[in-house]
């Protein structure tokens, strides 16, 4: 197994956004916390498999179709903006309120490649909220742009307890251009989140005011 660190958290935005702040977290708070370990390695189809296949004159699904094969077996649902979700774990309380844009919240969450690793054996583990030392939950401020977008539109729809497959487009992800090395462009992100904790807004004046006001989820 080879750990590499990078310097930004993969959540993160590429594109600064408006800088927010609360009491106890802002954007440059977010950005500068511990670094995300990466976790490399990836599992490939059998020798024996592929051999097969090669006999056969067939090739072995791409890791993209068995992926896609996966979430269409399993009911995942599409949103307007091409993300696909399935919620695994309902919340600990189905009345309990969603979080508002501009509230501090904390995730657990793990990211793949190439599908979820009980979908396809190509499946690739790039970060956690889970570490040698344990769980430690990501904190952010949803639905501000200090994530990516997958996630904000995600997270503002999710209850504390709630736990999620997503399927997150390259165009709610990290687009064309990819993201630390380690995610390629136009590559299709598999979260699993659960979203812990909302706490205390941030405070807002009258240029958050008109900042949400110009950039709707």
């Amino acid at each position: 197994m080879k750990t590499a660190i990078t310097s930004t958290l993969f959540l993160l935005t590429i594109a600064g956004a408006f800088s927010w702040s609360s009491e106890n977290v802002s954007r440059r708070e977010v950005a500068s916390a511990t670094a995300s370990k990466l976790i490399g390695g990836t599992a490939s189809a059998s020798a024996s498999a592929s051999y097969l296949a090669f006999l056969g004159g067939s090739a072995l699904p791409s890791p993209a179709d068995a992926a896609e094969a996966a979430e269409d077996a399993d009911d995942y649902i599409t949103t307007s903006r091409g993300l696909k979700y399935k919620v695994v774990t309902p919340p600990t309380d189905p009345d309990s309120p969603l979080p508002l844009r501009a509230q501090k919240v904390k995730a657990k969450y793990t990211l793949y490649l190439n599908g979820f690793p009980e979908d396809t054996e190509s499946s690739k583990k790039i970060d956690s909220s889970k570490g040698l030392l344990g769980e430690k939950p990501f904190e952010f401020l949803a639905g501000v742009s200090q994530v990516i977008k997958g996630w904000d539109l995600s997270i503002m729809e999710m209850r504390v307890g709630e736990a999620r497959k997503l399927v997150i487009p390259s165009a709610l992800g990290y687009g064309e251009k990819g993201a630390g090395g380690k995610i390629p462009g136009g590559a299709t992100l598999y979260f699993d989140v659960e979203l812990a904790e909302i706490g205390a807004r941030a405070k807002i004046g009258e240029d958050q005011v008109k900042w949400l006001e110009d950039n709707p989820l």
